[in-house]
């Protein structure tokens, strides 16, 4: 398994994006987005700030199911 890059907040939104999420809000300094799966919705929520903490990161992609390949592959 790679290991998590450091990146801020807006790549990550953009990287979800790219997997098919939608931003529905923001409140604060935190973004809401969601994506319609067969499932139902996933939700996931990105705090934003220059640089994400790893924990952070990785708290996001369990969150947003996604794995940490797909993500880099999307930045």
């Amino acid at each position: 398994m790679p290991k998590l890059p450091r990146v801020s907040s807006r790549e990550v939104i953009r990287a979800l994006e790219r997997l098919g999420f939608v931003l529905i809000r923001q409140t604060g300094s935190h973004v809401v987005l969601k994506k319609v799966t067969a499932e139902g919705e996933i939700g996931c929520v990105v705090p934003v700030h220059r640089e994400l903490k790893v924990g952070t990161l990785n708290s996001i992609l369990k969150q947003a199911k996604v794995t940490i390949e797909d993500f880099i592959d999307n930045l």
